[in-house]
């Protein structure tokens, strides 16, 4: 029979975070800048050489959105639809060096680290930063962010020499914050058996089970399923709006998958892959697939693999988002 494991949260290594700070919007936190190559930039260790400017801090709050409404014809209005739009956030640094070239070695890496987010890479694709926001009870939320305007400095008397400050201006694609730490499900098929031997017994090739999976954020997830053969279909339900979908082997260009081999299936945006890096999009049942989202809280759902044998599985992987920082 289908062997259910309970959803487990992968634990990861904690960086090495500055000291915490009184940051305003955010309270007491550590905060580090993570550039496109993955390097990470203190930004609340006032022994460093730069470190955020408390006063003026901003946009570290709830997502912002637009509402649109209907009139109704006694007065008044309906809310129609309500639409998260991209963030800003307003972040000032204060740079400074032991001496002039310090400073302005300093200033322009600080300033390289930034701006680097809106050159194109190797695919054609720019690469954000990350602001990433540490607790002191260890708990760490992210927010990928581009460089949008601010790198000028103060322009008065005596500032250019060994100090600074700059007001940076960051644009966020994606409004919400993510949890540094994944949510995994893993669902697994449990060893076949002959159903006389030793006695009547029931073992399914298709059905891993019905569960339920917790959302632990505030926001909608967009999840990615990590499928391993043997399968040759896949469906996935989300019981309590019947949004489904159902990926065929036999309609990729793969074929049925096999046992070891891999395909993974991610919702937003879109996109099916092989181990091997094959496009299996064309497999989904369009145009009824719907590739659904986990909303806050418990949501039943089903894992059916077709085809499926001893060690067939499902993971189901997400990071939690949040309104806040």
């Amino acid at each position: 029979m289908p062997l259910f494991t309970a959803p487990v949260v992968t634990p990861v290594e904690p960086p090495v975070t500055p000291p915490p700070a009184e940051i305003p919007g955010v309270g007491y936190a550590s905060i580090t800048y993570i550039d496109p190559t993955g390097t990470r930039w203190p930004m609340t260790d006032l022994a460093a050489d730069w470190y955020t400017l408390a006063d003026g801090v901003s946009g570290m709050g709830a997502t912002p959105y637009v509402l649109t409404s209907d009139p109704l014809p006694r007065g008044g209005a309906r809310l129609r639809h309500v639409q998260p739009q991209p963030r800003t956030i307003v972040w000032p640094v204060l740079v400074k060096g032991a001496d002039h070239m310090r400073f302005v070695e300093n200033w322009r890496a600080l300033a390289h680290a930034f701006t680097r987010t809106l050159r194109l890479g190797p695919d054609g694709l720019r690469t954000p930063g990350v602001l990433e926001v540490a607790r002191p009870d260890g708990t760490i939320r992210r927010i990928e962010v581009f460089y949008s305007s601010g790198w000028d400095g103060l322009g008065r008397a005596a500032t250019g020499i060994t100090w600074d400050s700059a007001v940076v201006t960051l644009w966020c694609e994606d409004p919400c914050w993510v949890d540094a730490v994944p949510v995994t499900v893993h669902r697994e098929t449990g060893t076949q058996v002959d159903y006389l031997i030793p006695y009547p017994s029931v073992s399914s090739s298709q059905v891993l089970g019905e569960t339920t999976v917790t959302n632990p954020g505030a926001v909608d997830v967009w999840p990615t399923w990590v499928i391993t053969g043997p399968a040759t279909g896949i469906t996935f339900t989300r019981q309590d709006n019947g949004d489904a979908f159902t990926l065929t082997m036999a309609d990729t260009p793969h074929g049925d998958l096999l046992a070891g081999e891999t395909v993974t299936i991610s919702t937003a945006p879109a996109r099916v892959r092989s181990d091997t890096g094959e496009n299996l999009i064309s497999g989904l049942d369009w145009p009824g697939a719907v590739l659904w989202s986990l909303p806050p809280g418990e949501t039943p759902v089903t894992f059916q693999l077709d085809g499926a044998t001893a060690g067939s599985a499902v993971d189901l992987v997400f990071y939690p988002r949040y309104e806040t920082a």
